[in-house]
C-alpha cells in the first residue's frame, strides 16, 4: 500500500505545480504555494460518480490511485466480482473516488474523467488495466504518449485530451474534490474502502465479502 508521507493539501498543490501540466511534458518542479494559489482557480467539490441503482441498501466508496499497484490488482480480480454479485444485482452502490499523491496520478485522473461521467469508469479501467505499461516510462513525454494512446483507445481526439488537461477550472475542482473527501474521511492510503460507512483497509475478497454481507444483514 502507498502511504501519505505528505500531507493531503501539500500533496495536492504538489500536483498542481507541474510545469506545462496540459501537455504532459514536464517533470514536476517545485513552486511556491502562494503563487500555485494564484495561477489556479478556486475549485468545487464535484459529485461522485456511482455504478449501481441509488436506492441499493449499501453503498461502499473506493479510495483508489491510478499509479497504486494494489489499486489495480483490485479493479482486475475484485472489482468484477464486487459488480457480478453485489452491484449488478442491486445489493451494492460502488464509488470510486481518486486520490491524487503524485502529479502523475493526477494527470492520469483528468484522463479518466475527460470522456464524461458516462465514460469514467471504462477509462479508469483502461488505465488499471495498462498501468505497468504507462508508468514504465523515463520521462514526462513517454508518461504523455503512454496516456494518449490509452485516451485514443477510449475513442478521445487528440484535441479533447489537451483541451482537458488545459482545462485550469477542471483541473482544479478534481484537485478540491480529492482535498476535501479524503481529509473528512482521513484516508492515508489507498485503495481504502468506506463500506456502509465504515473505513476498511484492502483485504483479500472472501474477507471483503464478508463484511459486505454482515452490512447487508444489518439493513434486513
Amino acid at each position: 500500500m502507498m502511504l501519505l508521507r505528505r500531507s493531503l493539501i501539500a500533496a495536492a498543490t504538489a500536483a498542481l505545480t507541474v510545469s506545462a501540466l496540459p501537455a504532459l511534458a514536464q517533470e514536476a518542479k517545485p513552486a511556491d504555494n502562494a503563487q500555485t494559489a494564484e495561477q489556479m482557480p478556486e475549485g468545487k467539490v464535484l459529485p461522485d460518480i456511482a455504478l449501481g441503482q441509488e436506492d441499493a441498501p449499501v453503498t461502499i466508496i473506493e479510495y483508489a490511485s491510478f499509479t497504486c499497484s494494489h489499486c489495480a490488482a483490485f479493479h482486475a480480480e475484485n472489482l468484477p466480482k464486487l459488480k457480478a454479485e453485489y452491484v449488478d444485482t442491486g445489493k451494492v452502490k460502488f464509488i470510486q473516488r481518486d486520490v491524487y499523491f503524485d502529479a502523475v496520478g493526477l494527470w492520469a485522473g483528468i484522463l479518466a474523467r475527460c470522456g464524461g461521467d458516462d465514460k469514467y469508469y471504462a477509462v479508469s479501467d483502461l488505465i488499471f488495466d495498462d498501468q505497468k505499461q504507462w508508468l514504465d516510462a523515463k520521462s514526462g513525454d513517454e508518461i504523455a504518449a503512454n496516456l494518449r494512446k490509452i485516451g485514443a483507445k477510449a475513442g478521445m481526439t487528440t484535441e479533447q485530451m489537451d483541451a482537458c488537461w488545459n482545462d485550469k477550472q477542471k483541473v482544479a475542482d478534481l484537485v478540491t474534490t480529492f482535498q476535501t473527501n479524503a481529509t473528512a474521511d482521513q484516508i492515508e492510503g489507498t485503495p481504502t474502502f468506506i463500506i456502509a460507512g465504515e473505513k476498511i483497509q484492502n483485504q483479500p475478497w472472501d474477507e471483503l465479502k464478508k463484511i459486505i454481507d454482515a452490512k447487508l444483514a444489518e439493513k434486513g
